[in-house]
Order: C-alpha cells, then structure tokens, then sequence
C-alpha cells in the first residue's frame, strides 16, 4: 500500500511508504523541512499535516488514508 503525500503550498506530491519518515518524504519531493532538535521539543519543523500541527522530525506517514495533506507554513520567529 502506497499514500499519496500531497505538500502545500508548492502542491507537489509524491507517494510513500505507511511508518516512512516525513522528512525523507519532503526531501524527496525536493523540499526542505527546517530543522532545530530532531526530537520534537523546539517545533521547528512543525508543519500541519491534515490539519493538526506535528513535528516532522518525529512523524511517519499514516497508514489509515489514501492521500494526506501535509502545509509548510512558515514561523517568521524562526
């Protein structure tokens, strides 16, 4: 089984393995998710995937759907 992984706001997408590491999924897009701790306490990689606000740094790909969203926002505090 394959997810589709669309990226907002470039609307690139590429498709993934479910339990794949979201940031090799950005990279492999061509993108570049900030990075601070790689442990999820500094949200420097914080990116809205589906909605929700998550750490990329310490986020796999969900199994339980065909297609997610994943928003690169910016902080300008960053």
């Amino acid at each position: 089984m394959t997810v589709t992984v669309r990226f907002l706001p470039d609307d690139r997408t590429v498709t993934a393995e479910p339990g794949e590491d979201l940031l090799l999924v950005a990279q492999r897009a061509g993108l570049t998710i900030p990075t601070g701790c790689m442990m999820g306490s500094c949200h420097a990689c914080e990116v809205e995937l589906n909605g929700e606000p998550v750490c990329s740094c310490i986020t796999c790909v969900p199994s339980s759907t065909e297609e997610i969203m994943v928003d690169l926002y910016s902080d300008p505090t960053w």
